[in-house]
């Protein structure tokens, strides 16, 4: 049985090809896809090469259950809803990549669809809801949504990049933990990002930012998550002069925190840990599994809240150039190009 995916063919080049269907392992479902989302981390595998020859492309899925691994332990059963990220770019397993017509996802850390979620607002949740619990709570510390700090002196907690897929998930997701959030992007999501729960925007291109939001937290502010991995010096400018503690979402080098020498960071975190199984990108990161049983839990936590209602997807952008396959190379060229903001792109199936 064959499949249609989005292959690495060099560095710099992918194109779509008939393969296998990846092979249903121990812990693994197998999911027929109706839609994926796209992320910069797919056209950086791409471009930077960061996967194999040979290597499936993508990461954020919807769609449904075909089969389901012995091992898993998650109630799944054929005809299930799924949504969630899949390790795409894999060295170790080059079959991995959401961006095919079957493909398999570790079950355990999957997302069931709620009925009142469609699979395209689905398509948004895998990568962002996976560094959302690494970055706020496992990092940072934050209390659960489940569990939220409540009364007047809730901490203020930045999110750099608040327009990211990922920042926008944050920012709902920090509010239902009961912190007040402050967020940097452009000026022309500032309404967006309040409607999500944002307390205060700024303007990341400011050249007193940082300053700005030391004086609207008047010095209190201990806690940043920064969504992009470039926001180090005015994260340390936004932070308190008695310290801080600063996550990302990827490495940063130390010297930007310099304006600052009492910031705790910066802290990188990389979603692909969450499966509890060894990677490979720049160097070897072995099998982390307190990241694969915390994402267990998040996940599930992830549902109940969008089955209440309290968590919902971003604004879509689905089948800009087009749907299937090809709809997915234009929207790769899009981020390229950076010309999403505010949105994540969709293509269906």
């Amino acid at each position: 049985m064959t499949t249609n995916a989005i292959v690495v063919v060099e560095k710099g080049k992918a194109a779509i090809q008939e393969v296998p269907t990846p092979q249903l392992r121990d812990e693994y479902v197998l999911v027929k896809v109706n839609a994926v989302g796209i992320n910069p981390t797919d056209w950086k595998h791409i471009d930077f090469g960061g996967a194999d020859p040979g290597s499936r492309i993508g990461c954020d899925y919807a769609g449904v259950v075909e089969a389901v691994g012995p091992k898993v332990t998650k109630s799944w059963k054929k005809g299930d809803r799924i949504s969630g990220m899949v390790h795409g770019g894999d060295r170790t397993q080059h079959e991995n990549g959401a961006f095919g017509n079957y493909i398999v996802a570790k079950g355990d850390v999957q997302i069931k669809t709620p009925d009142n979620v469609s699979d395209e607002e689905a398509a948004t949740l895998g990568v962002s809801v996976i560094t959302v619990g690494q970055g706020l709570y496992r990092t940072l510390g934050l209390p659960l949504p489940t569990e939220p700090s409540k009364g007047p002196d809730s901490e203020y907690v930045l999110i750099y990049g608040g327009s990211t897929a990922t920042g926008l998930y944050g920012i709902q997701f920090a509010k239902l933990s009961g912190l007040k959030v402050i967020v940097t992007a452009s000026p022309h999501n500032f309404d967006y990002l309040k409607s999500l729960g944002a307390e205060e925007v700024f303007d990341y291109k400011s050249p007193t930012v940082g300053a700005d939001i030391r004086k609207y937290t008047n010095n209190t502010l201990k806690l940043a998550w920064d969504c992009t991995g470039f926001g180090g010096a005015i994260v340390a400018g936004a932070l308190s002069s008695d310290g801080g503690k600063y996550a990302s979402i990827m490495p940063v080098k130390d010297d930007v925190l310099a304006v600052n020498p009492n910031v705790d960071g910066p802290h990188a975190t990389l979603a692909y840990s969450v499966f509890g199984e060894r990677y490979v990108k720049i160097q070897e990161t072995p099998p982390i599994p307190e990241e694969f049983e915390f994402g267990k839990k998040f996940t599930l936590i992830a549902t109940e809240l969008l089955e209440q209602g309290k968590l919902k997807a971003p604004r879509t952008i689905v089948n800009r150039g087009g749907d299937g396959f090809e709809g997915i190379l234009k929207g790769l060229d899009e981020l390229r190009a950076d010309k999403v903001s505010g949105a994540k792109l969709i293509y269906t199936l």
